[in-house]
């Protein structure tokens, strides 16, 4: 075996670690996530709400309220997932 050969599988193996990525939960990522919680959050408060109102007769204010904020939440996933969709088709538009 040639020395060059095991020099640049050495020189590889060094470089590889080095460009790995790191996992971090900084940025978009922890922004999308926090989002995520939060959006899972609302959804199971109005969830409990409805079916506290539908077994106990618990009070009708709270149980719109809730239908409202659950409203307003997939509203905004939906215009976000929309935004997302958008830019990866304009990737796929861009010439290469």
């Amino acid at each position: 075996m040639d020395i060059r050969n095991i020099l640049v599988a050495q020189n590889y193996a060094a470089s590889k670690t080095a460009t790995a990525a790191e996992p971090s939960e900084t940025g978009a990522i922890a922004t999308a996530q926090q989002a995520a919680r939060s959006f899972v959050s609302t959804l199971q408060q109005s969830e409990q709400t409805a079916m506290a109102a539908m077994t106990t007769g618990a009070d009708p204010h709270a149980l719109v309220q809730a239908l409202a904020q659950t409203e307003l939440a997939v509203q905004t996933t939906v215009a976000v997932r929309d935004r997302v969709v958008e830019a990866y088709q304009e990737l796929l538009r861009m010439p290469v």
